[in-house]
């Protein structure tokens, strides 16, 4: 008797150590572990941006992975310091070109604007024509840029990249809201010279300008001068900084007096200045909608511009190929200029 309780209980004693066992696996497996309130979950994959990483422009590698929607995307093809083409262009592009550099090179905007050294329009076509440019991202070339090229037998190819619109500036005291085409051609003819035969009060007008071959006095006698001379006027109101022409319609002793030209980039998004305002023409207001669809009157593209003669593997005509893109369209739209089509 004392033989069979022995054994009913070690078989018991057994049973228990395997029902012990089995729920202490079972507590410890992973997919029974409960979660604290301070248990700290996995890191997820596939961040795609450094906090606080403003300064560089979509498409660039050196802080962040490439946005893939419809940023842009560099070019297949390695730009370096060494192999990057010279880029000169016009004042009012300095933006456009801190933003290829720093797409094109992965770097910050912040170290891009210390690679940027243009020369202005006019002078960015002779660095081309001379070889101390590569490639140009610049506004329309005088006719004597266009005569010389000829005469050195220099050919240019010449991309629309952008669209940018010739704005007129008064002081904000002047009380005139808009003026026609029509009435812009007699006040810098000279025909006009009372701001009360344009609709403002009794008032001599002043009407400052830009030196002959800038961009800006280029857009002037194609859109609006159109072949009728412009009034001849003393040095000081002729403006040779894009800048000075908007200080010197704001700052002008007589300001209510005051009109003079620019163009709508460099006065919306680089050098505005509150004590000046933008006419509308023909009652349009100039914004990057009106230009890009046309609807106001003074349109003009911009270019890429390279020398014909650049061999097609050369770092500059990649670029020149690079910026007319999709990828490098998305570049100019994202830097605020209106858009060529």
């Amino acid at each position: 008797m004392k033989k069979y309780l022995v054994i009913v209980i070690a078989a018991v004693m057994i049973v228990s150590l395997f029902a012990c066992k089995s729920v202490g696996q079972l507590q410890d497996s992973p997919e029974n572990t409960p979660q604290t309130a301070d248990s700290t979950p996995p890191a997820e994959t596939g961040s795609t941006s450094a906090p606080g990483a403003t300064d560089t422009p979509p498409g660039t590698t050196s802080t962040a992975q490439p946005d893939t929607g419809a940023s842009p995307v560099p070019p297949p093809f390695t730009f370096t310091p060494e192999n990057m083409p010279v880029i000169d262009g016009s004042t009012a592009t300095i933006p456009l070109i801190e933003a290829v550099y720093s797409v094109l090179l992965g770097i910050p905007r912040s170290e891009a604007a210390q690679m940027v050294n243009t020369t202005g329009t006019d002078n960015a076509y002779d660095n081309l024509l001379w070889g101390d440019a590569e490639i140009l991202l610049v506004y329309s070339p005088s006719p004597y840029t266009l005569e010389r090229a000829k005469d050195n037998g220099i050919e240019m190819e010449m991309a629309p990249i952008g669209r940018d619109g010739l704005v007129f500036l008064i002081n904000k005291i002047n009380p005139v809201v808009s003026l026609t085409p029509e009435q812009l051609v007699s006040i810098y003819s000279g025909q006009t010279r009372n701001w009360k035969d344009a609709g403002g009060e009794d008032i001599e007008i002043k009407a400052f300008q830009r030196p002959y071959r800038s961009g800006s006095q280029t857009m002037m006698d194609a859109l609006v001068m159109k072949g009728t001379p412009m009034a001849e006027t003393e040095e000081e109101y002729v403006i040779g900084e894009m800048g000075g022409l908007i200080d010197a319609v704001a700052l002008f002793d007589n300001a209510q007096s005051a009109i003079g030209y620019n163009v709508y980039y460099f006065v919306s998004r680089m050098e505005m200045n509150e004590n000046v305002r933008m006419l509308e023409i023909g009652g349009i207001e100039p914004s990057v909608m009106s230009i890009s669809d046309g609807s106001y009157p003074f349109v003009m593209d911009f270019y890429a511009v390279i020398r014909k003669d650049t061999p097609e593997d050369s770092p500059a005509r990649v670029l020149f190929n690079w910026i007319q893109s999709t990828d490098g369209q998305n570049l100019v739209k994202h830097e605020g200029y209106a858009a060529n089509w």
